[in-house]
């Protein structure tokens, strides 16, 4: 049977979320107009788009179903 390899992550995922958006925009402004650029952008805005979901999800006004 496998293992599983587990590590402590050291980063928030809101951290990681932002930080990655970040490298994708940057890398997405050295290139030439054209589809690898686009789909950089689009990972960048998926990152952003889950950062606000996990803060929706974190804020003190959400309650659970009844």
């Amino acid at each position: 049977m496998l293992k599983r390899r587990r590590f402590k992550q050291t980063k928030t995922l809101h951290q990681r979320l932002q930080e990655e958006a970040a490298q994708l925009r940057e890398q997405a402004r050295a290139l030439a107009p054209g589809r690898r650029r686009e789909m950089l952008l689009r990972r960048a805005r998926q990152d952003e788009t889950a950062i606000q979901i996990e803060a929706w999800l974190h804020s003190p006004g959400l309650r659970a179903p009844t």
